[in-house]
C-alpha cells in the first residue's frame, strides 16, 4: 500500500458503497460505540481511522473496532461463566483501591445474574488497540477532503509516515492496565480477559501457558480479514491463550537480561575514549578531604 489508512470511520477507503459513503459523510462508528458518532480523538473533529497499514495488513489502533458484532464479549463470556449463563456487559465501570483512589476504567465488565437479577459472578474485559508513532491525521484530513477522488493517494516519503508502536502499547498501557487494575480483580479472585490483535501479542514475550480449567487469565487474540464481496474488513478470533496471572505478569514486566560481559565492554570503550582525551575529570580517594 502506498497510503497508511486500513478502514476509516469502519470501511477501507477503497470502498465507494453508498453504505461506507453515508458513514464518511457522516462520520459515524459502525462498531458499537457509545454514541452512533466516531468519538476517536476529537468529539467534534474525530480522527476516523479504525486501522492503518502495516507490511500490507491491517493493525487496529482504535480499541473501538474490536466490538464488531461484540464477538470479544461472547468469547469472555464463555471464558468466565459456566454454560447456559444468563450474563451481559457493562461498559466502562471505573475501579478503585481500597483509598478510594480510582485504579482507572474497566473496558467491560461481564456480569452474570440469577432469575432475580442478583450479581453471581463477574470478570473483567481489557481490549488493547495499538498505539500509532507519526502523523496520522494529515493523511486522513487530506483524504477526507476528497474521498471519490483520493482513493489511491500515494503518502509515500511524507515526514513522519505513520506505523504501529507495539513496544510503547505494551510498556505504556497494557503493562500498566494489568499491574493497577489486574491486581486488584486478581485479590479478589476474579477472571480476566484481554483481547487485542495477534500481531500485538506476538511481539510480547512468550508466557507460560495452562489449561483453560486452570487459567486465570485469557488472552483473546483477533485479527481482520478482508471480504472482497462486500470491500470490507471483518473481525475474527484466530486464538485464545490461556495463562496464570502472575507468572504471565512476570514474563512481560521482568526483561530477560543479556550477558553482562557486552555491558562491561560498552563501559570499557567509554571508558577508554574519556582517558585517551584527557585525564579523568573527577577526584581519587585521596583527594576528598575527610569530614
Amino acid at each position: 500500500m502506498q497510503q497508511p489508512l486500513a478502514e476509516v470511520f469502519g470501511f477501507p477507503i477503497c470502498n465507494a458503497g453508498s453504505e461506507a459513503t453515508r458513514f464518511r459523510k457522516n462520520k459515524l462508528c459502525p462498531f458499537n460505540n457509545k454514541v452512533p458518532s466516531c468519538t476517536k480523538d476529537k468529539a467534534k473533529d474525530p480522527l476516523g481511522v479504525c486501522s492503518i497499514f502495516a507490511s500490507q495488513k491491517p493493525v487496529i489502533t482504535c480499541p473501538v473496532r474490536f466490538r464488531e458484532g461484540w464477538i470479544i464479549a461472547g468469547d469472555a463470556a464463555e471464558f468466565f461463566f459456566s454454560p447456559g449463563s444468563r450474563w451481559t456487559s457493562l461498559s466502562e465501570v471505573t475501579l478503585s483501591d481500597k483509598d478510594g483512589k480510582t485504579a482507572g476504567n474497566i473496558d467491560l465488565v461481564l456480569v452474570s445474574y440469577d432469575k432475580a437479577g442478583k450479581i453471581v459472578e463477574f470478570g473483567s474485559l481489557e481490549v488493547q488497540a495499538v498505539y500509532i508513532s507519526g502523523n496520522i491525521r494529515s493523511p486522513f484530513e487530506y483524504y477526507a477532503e476528497s474521498p471519490g477522488k483520493r482513493r489511491d493517494f500515494n503518502w509515500q516519503g511524507k515526514p513522519n509516515y505513520p506505523k504501529p508502536d507495539f513496544l510503547s502499547s505494551s510498556r505504556k498501557r497494557l503493562v500498566p492496565q494489568i499491574l493497577y487494575k489486574g491486581g486488584i480483580l486478581k485479590s479478589w479472585n476474579k477472571k480476566q480477559a484481554i483481547a487485542l490483535q495477534k500481531n500485538f501479542f506476538e511481539t510480547l514475550p512468550e508466557l507460560p501457558e495452562v489449561e483453560k480449567d486452570k487459567a486465570d487469565l485469557a488472552w483473546l487474540l483477533y485479527d481482520l480479514k478482508f471480504d472482497a464481496k462486500n470491500k470490507k474488513y471483518k473481525l475474527y478470533k484466530t486464538k485464545t491463550v490461556y495463562t496464570q496471572f502472575a507468572p504471565a505478569l512476570d514474563k512481560i514486566i521482568i526483561p530477560q537480561p543479556g550477558d553482562v560481559n557486552d555491558f562491561i565492554q560498552i563501559l570499557q570503550n567509554k571508558l577508554d575514549e574519556k582517558l585517551e582525551g584527557h585525564p579523568p575529570d573527577t577526584e581519587t580517594l585521596r583527594d576528598i578531604p575527610l569530614s
